[in-house]
């Protein structure tokens, strides 16, 4: 059973930069991955980005290409997404997930989630 935890979120101004983790725990598999999702209020939960454990690579949503980076460390077992260039519409809360099945970006390929960062974007 695999368990997750974010940290990091925060107030940010738009156009600032802010740096959440999530730390995994429980028996996680060598072939699984991770990946970031967010929810705005009323609106469904997203695909932000995602990262293999396999080989390490990576997807990104449209809307966050070039602007956010999902990466890895693999001894403390923690993803992290790195987000630049905040704007308004980045507002939300974001979680992290996990699952066996490597680079996945639809939400019923996870399996565990964790509790959710809220991250805010002010003028």
């Amino acid at each position: 059973q695999v368990q997750l935890v974010e940290s990091g979120g925060g107030l940010v101004q738009a156009g600032g930069s802010l740096r959440l983790s999530c730390a995994a725990s429980g028996g996680t598999s060598s072939s699984s991955g991770m990946g970031w999702f967010r929810q705005a209020p009323g609106k469904e939960r997203d695909f932000v980005a995602a990262v293999s454990w396999i080989d390490g690579s990576t997807y990104y949503a449209d809307s966050v290409k070039g602007r956010f980076t999902i990466s890895r460390d693999d001894a403390k077992n923690t993803v992290f997404l790195q987000m630049n260039s905040l704007k308004h519409e980045d507002a939300a809360v974001y979680y992290c997930a996990y699952t066996q099945f490597g680079l996945q970006y639809k939400e019923y390929a996870y399996e565990a989630w964790g509790q959710g960062t809220q991250v805010t974007v002010s003028s």
